[in-house]
């Protein structure tokens, strides 16, 4: 039989053959991601008595989700990062106005095929957006790594999902992923590897594979995957990433599966999940017409450039309804640059909308604070009840289309109607 990306990925990092589904091996991870908390990871190496680093080529530190400090012990925190990174030799660490971590990280080529990538952030799944096995672990495990080199890691068993399209005017890859998440369920795919497949994914862009991945995490993921190809060492390229410095891993055409999803994007319609759950999921039109008082276009999972286009292309020549409070936050420093030469930034000034810093923002209790009773629209990944502020608040998530729509409107609204 076969052999699945997962197995092919732990086989690389831990030197072992012909893994199978719930061995459990010593991985070696090509790079220990860590964020804003980063702090904590340092303070058990003093209570560890400053042990020798393994490889600090391989430590990224990126102070993304609290940037820049809103208080005196934040501002503390990152000033212990600084001092770390500086006398530790860190090479790779991005300040507060880098962006967020998984962007930053992919944007300059340090996510590449094959690798495996650990991350302070559940979210780390998106790095299989460029054939990396990504996922997320808590401090001490990131700590251990920074010391030993090494983590215990589960193989995990693999669910193969198919996407056909092209998609319906007005949906997107984010409409993709709540539909498929609303289907499975939020434990659906529970320490599961998600590999991508079909027309659909092969034609996607890395930002449209980027929330693919990102929203993985929401159905339980250990990891997800989108197969390398041209489109993916284009990005690399551009990126800075030397061809030879890494490996693409593809499963075999006879590889086992536990299960497989098939999603029809050529007659699936937006797609809304309301609170309180990600996984409580419905086409736009159950719930349009619902007041909102903010919208918040940001997020790892759709902050990229083209998300912003998107939705700049719905709000041109229009503005923000009275009362709408319209919140973007780019996902980089450099998105937020191109986006600005290119007149995206003017185009949502022009609209109503407050552009803050690049970083996590609303998405980690960043601003956007709602207050009770409040209701916002986000492109952001989870609609936790108290996410955004107030406990007597809601959120509901959709794409930069159906957002940008909604805050033109003031209700929840279907994009496809203001597509020009």
């Amino acid at each position: 039989m076969g052999r699945t990306f997962a197995q092919k990925a732990l086989e690389r990092a831990s030197g072992e053959k012909d893994l199978a589904p719930g061995q459990i091996v010593d991985a070696f991870p090509d790079l220990y991601m860590s964020h804003t908390a980063s702090w904590r990871c340092i303070r058990t190496l003093e209570r560890m008595g400053w042990p020798d680093l393994y490889d600090v080529d391989r430590i990224a530190m990126v102070m993304d989700h609290i940037a820049p400090a809103d208080n005196a012990k934040t501002a503390g925190y990152h000033a212990l990062c600084r001092d770390f990174a500086q006398r530790s030799g860190v090479r790779r660490f991005f300040d507060v106005n880098a962006g967020i971590a998984h962007v930053v990280l992919m944007e300059r080529g340090l996510v590449k095929p094959g690798e495996v990538i650990i991350g302070t952030d559940s979210h780390s799944t998106i790095y299989g957006a460029l054939g990396a096995f990504g996922t997320g672990v808590g401090f001490s495990e990131i700590t251990a790594t920074w010391v030993t080199g090494k983590l215990w890691m589960k193989v995990p068993e693999s669910i193969r999902v198919e996407v056909d399209g092209p998609l319906a005017r007005g949906t997107y890859a984010k409409d993709v992923m709540l539909r498929l998440i609303g289907d499975i369920g939020a434990d659906g795919a529970t320490y599961c590897s998600v590999e991508f497949h079909g027309s659909y994914v092969e034609a996607m862009s890395v930002s449209e594979r980027m929330t693919l991945c990102n929203l993985a995490m929401e159905m339980g993921a250990k990891n997800a995957f989108v197969p390398p190809d041209a489109t993916t060492l284009a990005y690399l390229d551009e990126a800075g990433a030397d061809r030879g410095s890494y490996e693409v891993l593809l499963p075999d055409p006879d590889a086992e599966y536990r299960q497989v999803e098939r999603v029809d994007g050529r007659s699936l319609v937006a797609q809304v999940a309301v609170p309180h759950t990600v996984d409580n999921v419905v086409p736009v039109t159950d719930v349009a017409g619902t007041k909102v008082d903010q919208v918040f276009i940001g997020s790892c999972a759709n902050a990229k450039y083209d998300d912003l286009a998107i939705a700049a292309g719905v709000l041109a020549g229009k503005t923000v309804a009275p009362g709408v409070r319209l919140i973007v936050t780019p996902a980089s420093s450099r998105i937020m640059a191109k986006a600005a030469s290119d007149g995206i930034v003017s185009t949502l000034l022009a609209a109503g909308a407050t552009i803050t810093n690049p970083g996590c923002g609303a998405c980690a209790g960043v601003g956007g604070a709602m207050a009770d009773g409040e209701v916002t629209f986000s492109t952001a990944n989870r609609n936790f009840q108290g996410r955004m502020g107030s406990y007597d608040s809601s959120i509901y998530l959709g794409s930069p289309a159906t957002a940008a729509a909604t805050a033109v409107r003031g209700v929840i609204s279907d994009p496809k109607e203001l597509l020009t």
